[in-house]
């Protein structure tokens, strides 16, 4: 393992720059000043407190690649804060200064303290078993409870939990309750419960995204309470608090704005009731029921996984499934056939629909679920499923005629869909080896929203058809002049090889009205992907004639040309920085440097070494007045933050 003084002798502030950023670099290096108890660990973690609006305990790692992880208490939570790079700086400065770091102390008020926030972070999430196996000092710690209990006598025992049962009425509940399932009197506990839950489902909640702080039920220590009685075998009265948490909890999800945690927290107690249906006196069948019918209302997707999971236990064999069957069969006819998606009955008609084809699925009727989709298809909009049925069957010349019908029956209003069975279409082509219809659907896309990206899909997939140098030909003409190619007809040739898609809008010959031609930002796209540089630059100084410079168009080609057209790629970047500088606010200097950057770059390579110290000059006298712009380029140098 490299020291920490090698580590931070190899750091450069370009590094710090890429890591934070200018602005908080900057900052950084002021609160230099207010860093003190800098530490290491014995893996070269250095730690410190650091003096701001209050006292911050903060910790930075350095690896031997320049990558950084960081911790800090400060509020600031959009990245490394400038608390971790002063700690970093005053390590360099202590490195310069040839003053040894110290050893942190384990005991001491910093080690205390970042180990408190550790196991704050710690508890938030992990398992308090989990925990209490992975941390050493908490077994430590209840071995030395363990053993000063042991001394004590039953009386003196007794009156110590007394005295914490009167306390922390968490410890007296606990107490009586366990006593009441033990002896199977539930009732008064049953009672408690569903108080519990009609008291946690009429909380007001509210959550401030801001400062973190909020008004949470507590639903975890209800889920306790729950599978205690599940463990107990009273699975029928979990059911029915379970259907009472449903009822009410769903309501209080719908009014709540707590980025979904009263939404996982009732999740977590639902998972405690699902795991008890399976041992409550109802059949399997009123089971199974019992469980669709939750997934049916289940608008915010509180049981997610843990349904599905449920329904696919072994558990349940193709008799119950049948029966089940059965019953989503008269619920399906008697609910009301609403065109398309209309809600809610068009809706609730589509979700009983899957439940009943998933039903014939594991009753072994499968070859009823491609019937009943052809049926329902137009009601319900189920034209994807029809197609992958129809697909895991074999059936490709059906597939294809429903993914036909389907996109022209919902490219209107159903954008999704018809996008989704024009892409299996392409699938088939492809996986049939159409390649000349493969080819087409590229040609549609390219037409639609020509691009670089999208002509190298062209070009592949015309290759594969072996008509490229024809499609080529055409795609240029077409960016010159916006006039696509001419399709095939009964009565003559054409000069395009390539058939119509079975969907989506086909080439018509005609002047596309929806692009300004010629195109040259998707012809310098082209060129640049083709790594014909002289054209890049030919082409780009035809769309600067024109009065539109196009700024990310010039960055794609300043980047492609800085080898063969260094000075080409100069300009751009100094326009771009001056552009930029010329903004004066302290971000957009931040962003000239990067293009500064680039600059040097190419400058060192063409060994012009003295060019790219004028033009720093040259800033510095013309924007002398500009301090932040000053303090940006004196970063700009890769200085060592130890010299």
């Amino acid at each position: 393992m490299k020291s920490i003084d090698t580590l931070l002798r190899k750091l450069t502030f370009d590094d710090l720059d890429d890591w934070v950023g200018g602005t908080i670099l900057n900052r950084g290096k002021r609160y230099v000043k207010n860093v003190y108890q800098l530490c290491r660990t014995q893996d070269n973690v250095l730690v410190a407190w650091v003096d701001g609006s209050d006292r911050y305990t903060t910790s930075v790692c350095i690896d031997t690649e320049n990558d950084f992880d960081y911790f800090c208490t400060c509020p600031y939570s959009w990245g490394p804060c400038k608390h971790t790079v002063a700690v970093i700086l005053a390590a360099a400065q202590q490195v310069r200064d040839k003053q040894p770091i110290a050893m942190l102390e384990e005991g001491d008020a910093l080690s205390l303290a970042l180990s408190a926030c550790a196991n704050e972070e710690e508890d938030g999430w992990e398992d308090e078993e989990l925990l209490r196996s992975s941390k050493p000092w908490r077994s430590k710690a209840l071995a030395e409870v363990k053993k000063v209990l042991e001394k004590k006598s039953r009386k003196v025992l007794l009156d110590q939990l007394i005295d914490l049962a009167d306390r922390y009425p968490e410890i007296r509940r606990q107490i009586l309750e366990t006593e009441q399932l033990a002896s199977g009197q539930v009732e008064k506990l049953i009672r408690s419960l569903l108080s519990e839950i009609i008291n946690l489902t009429a909380e007001p909640i509210w959550y401030n995204r801001w400062s973190g702080e909020n008004n949470l039920p507590d639903y975890p220590r209800l889920g306790e309470r729950l599978q205690a009685l599940v463990n107990e075998g009273h699975a029928d009265a979990v059911l029915e608090l379970g259907i009472e948490l449903w009822n009410r909890g769903n309501t209080q999800v719908g009014q709540s704005d707590d980025n979904g945690e009263t939404g996982m927290a009732i999740a977590a107690c639902m998972d405690t009731v699902l795991t008890a249906l399976p041992l409550t006196s109802l059949s399997p069948p009123e089971q199974l029921l019992w469980v669709i019918d939750r997934m049916q209302e289940d608008d915010f997707c509180i049981l997610d996984g843990s349904a599905e999971k449920l329904l696919q236990q072994n558990t349940y064999t193709r008799t119950d499934w049948r029966e089940v069957a059965g019953t989503l069969e008269t619920r399906l006819h008697a609910t009301p056939k609403t065109r398309g998606s209309s809600f809610p009955t068009g809706y609730r008609r589509k979700n009983l629909l899957n439940q009943l084809l998933d039903a014939y699925s594991y009753a072994g009727w499968k070859d009823r679920i491609i019937p009943l989709l052809e049926i329902e298809v137009d009601t319900c909009r189920e034209y994807t499923r029809l197609v992958d049925e129809l697909l895991a069957a074999g059936e490709q010349d059906r597939a294809r005629h429903w993914c036909i019908i389907g996109y022209r029956r919902t490219e209107k209003n159903s954008l999704g869909i018809a996008w989704i069975l024009q892409q299996q279409l392409r699938k088939m082509a492809q996986n049939e080896q159409q390649f000349d219809l493969a080819a087409a659907y590229k040609a549609q896309d390219f037409f639609q929203h020509p691009s670089g990206s999208e002509y190298n899909k062209l070009c592949e997939a015309s290759k594969k058809a072996k008509c490229w140098p024809t499609v080529q030909s055409a795609v240029f003409h077409y960016l010159e002049t916006g006039q696509q190619p001419t399709p095939a007809d009964r009565d003559k040739l054409s000069n395009w090889p390539l058939p119509c898609p079975e969907v989506g809008p086909a080439v018509t010959g005609k002047q596309s009205n929806y692009h300004q031609f010629p195109d040259l930002t998707t012809l310098i796209d082209i060129a640049i992907l083709e790594k014909r540089f002289d054209d890049v630059v030919e082409l780009y100084e035809r769309l600067c004639t024109t009065g539109n410079r196009g700024l990310e168009t010039g960055k794609d080609v300043a980047r492609a040309v800085g080898n063969t057209h260094p000075q080409t790629a100069l300009d751009i970047w100094r326009n771009i920085v001056d552009k930029l500088i010329g903004k004066v606010k302290p971000r957009a200097y931040e962003e000239a440097a990067v293009y500064l950057r680039f600059m040097e770059k190419i400058y060192l390579q063409n060994n012009r070494l003295a060019d790219w110290q004028d033009l720093i000059r040259e800033l510095r006298k013309e924007h002398r007045q500009k301090r932040s712009l000053l303090g940006t380029l004196d970063n700009l140098s890769k200085k060592k933050i130890v010299n």
